[in-house]
């Protein structure tokens, strides 16, 4: 079935069948994860009930936490033939490591931040001076490394 047998939607019909905004099918178009929309004689782009599936598919996607550079890789595959569910599922497990590497790092920042807080009620009940504030110039150091997952920031 070619596009002129299909039901042709306008933009703004194709993101209320969707569920996304105009201007993110525009961004998306942008980054070439659609393929280049018909266009009437007026110059509307006219969108396809397929080009709606990758629209679903996008925004599901996004959901998931993906990138649009991912999606376009997934799309790029599933475009040259090949079943990407092996690539999505790589990605899923990079973005599951990092979101656990994140957990580590704020349970550790809890953990600075609570004994900072304790050292702020021991600083005010001895007194002293302080170059600037005592309650972070007498908190503990981390009690680990920086982990790779925060950039080498320094923070724990």
């Amino acid at each position: 079935m070619t596009a002129a047998d299909q039901h042709l939607y306008t933009v703004g019909q194709a993101a209320e069948q969707a569920g996304v905004s105009r201007k993110a099918i525009r961004i998306w178009e942008d980054k070439g994860l659609l393929p280049p929309a018909e266009r009437t004689d007026a110059g509307y782009r006219l969108f396809t009930a397929d080009d709606i599936a990758v629209l679903h598919f996008i925004r599901q996607a996004k959901t998931l936490g993906l990138t649009l550079a991912e999606v376009g890789d997934i799309l790029a595959l599933q475009r040259d033939g090949a079943q990407p569910c092996g690539r999505v599922t790589q990605l899923l497990d990079a973005h599951i490591t990092q979101i656990d590497r994140t957990l580590a790092d704020l349970r550790q920042l809890r953990r600075s931040l609570l004994a900072a807080r304790r050292t702020a009620d021991q600083v005010r009940r001895a007194g002293g001076d302080a170059v600037v504030c005592q309650i972070i110039e007498a908190s503990p150091g981390p009690e680990t490394a920086p982990s790779p997952g925060n950039g080498g920031r320094g923070m724990p």
